[in-house]
């Protein structure tokens, strides 16, 4: 599969070790667009891909994606690599 996106790569500064041992997941500020092919933090089965192409935003914080072998799903922003 041949990733396609009309932004640039965008590769989050590392977190302070004390935020990963918390939980907690540092979400990109990068502006996403449709036909955008993301990487799932975790794939939504075990025989899904792990990436998503961005349909449409239904939220300031969610998109309607496709993932290959799975279908269509609703994905936060920080259930995918920027």
């Amino acid at each position: 599969m041949s990733l396609q996106s009309t932004n640039p790569i965008c590769l989050p500064a590392p977190a302070p070790l004390s935020a990963i041992a918390s939980g907690w997941n540092p979400v990109c500020q990068i502006t996403y667009t449709r036909d955008t092919w993301v990487k799932l933090l975790q794939s939504p089965s075990e025989y899904a891909f792990d990436e998503a192409k961005l349909l449409c935003q239904e939220s300031p914080d969610t998109w309607l994606a496709w993932v290959p072998d799975h279908g269509e799903v609703v994905l936060d922003r920080s259930d995918f690599y920027c």
